[in-house]
């Protein structure tokens, strides 16, 4: 027979178990996604301390995949919050035509998702992860190639490399040859997100398609063109939260609004090349940033 004392011991552990149940089911998790690069990882990372900081439970769903698996996911309640940006959102979910505005683009994709989807899009940060084309210092210095009218005028003699999807999207290489005329390129290379930078600085390309806050550029001071014509909408950062996680834990806008501010083009870069460039753990650049702006303790 057991003693008294590994009895009592006993049914304390499953009143708290018991009790553990009860806040589980009182107060359920809040879900963090995110899509699968290291922009991402490290937004979804910074989300989810914020919100542990301020009490509440998180369950974290990183690294999930593309844009349509994770607003699959928020759209099945699978999750509740991920990192979404509105140049994407526009015209990847809503379909809608490329805009230029970026309040006029926030608003739009704010007000679409709340009444087709019931998703919340809090404040956007400054940042500006559009797309936009880049070469060596060495490559721009030789053929003056600085704007995005002179990649027009000198395209057949420059090999391009891009994503696969930057061909057929209408903020891609079809919009630009609308908009500016020319960029008929002497050959395009089509390459994974990752090995497009490595590909301009070993020669094999002339120009890449780039976003606005891939580390890379500063690390290897690349020379981003200059979208003179204002071509590429706006791609800013937000997190999107359903409706209903909203109304269950308010504080969510409260705790994730006051980072915004913080994500400028810059910051975004440096953090980037920190995990792309320097392999450092998203979870530890994340933590070390939030600490570092005063939003958690160190």
């Amino acid at each position: 027979m057991p003693s008294p004392l590994i009895r009592r011991a006993g049914a304390l552990s499953v009143m708290c178990g018991l009790v553990l149940d009860a806040c589980g089911k009182r107060m359920p998790s809040v879900g963090i996604g995110s899509k699968n690069f290291a922009e991402e990882l490290l937004l979804g990372e910074m989300y989810a301390r914020l919100l542990e900081h301020a009490g509440l439970p998180v369950q974290r769903k990183l690294n999930l995949g593309g844009t349509n698996i994770a607003m699959a996911s928020i759209m099945r309640g699978e999750i509740d919050i991920y990192p979404e940006y509105t140049g994407t959102a526009l015209l990847t979910q809503l379909k809608r035509a490329p805009l230029h505005n970026r309040a006029v683009v926030y608003q739009t994709v704010k007000r679409e998702y709340r009444d087709r989807y019931h998703l919340t899009w809090l404040d956007p940060a400054p940042m500006n992860d559009t797309q936009a084309l880049a070469t060596t210092t060495q490559t721009a210095q030789r053929l003056h190639l600085f704007s995005l009218s002179d990649c027009a005028r000198l395209a057949p003699q420059l090999r391009l490399g891009a994503v696969p999807e930057f061909t057929d999207r209408p903020d891609g290489l079809p919009g630009l040859q609308k908009a500016y005329g020319g960029f008929h390129f002497a050959s395009i290379k089509l390459f994974d997100i990752g090995l497009k930078y490595a590909a301009l600085r070993q020669g094999e390309v002339d120009v890449v398609v780039a976003f606005g806050t891939d580390g890379q550029i500063d690390a290897y001071h690349f020379v981003v063109l200059n979208d003179d014509k204002h071509f590429f909408p706006p791609y800013q950062v937000a997190p999107v939260v359903r409706a209903d996680a909203l109304a269950k834990f308010p504080i969510i806008a409260p705790t994730l609004n006051p980072l915004a501010p913080h994500l400028t083009d810059a910051t975004m870069r440096h953090l980037n090349w920190r995990v792309d460039g320097n392999h450092e753990e998203p979870a530890d650049v994340a933590a070390g940033f939030l600490a570092s702006i005063g939003l958690v303790p160190r």
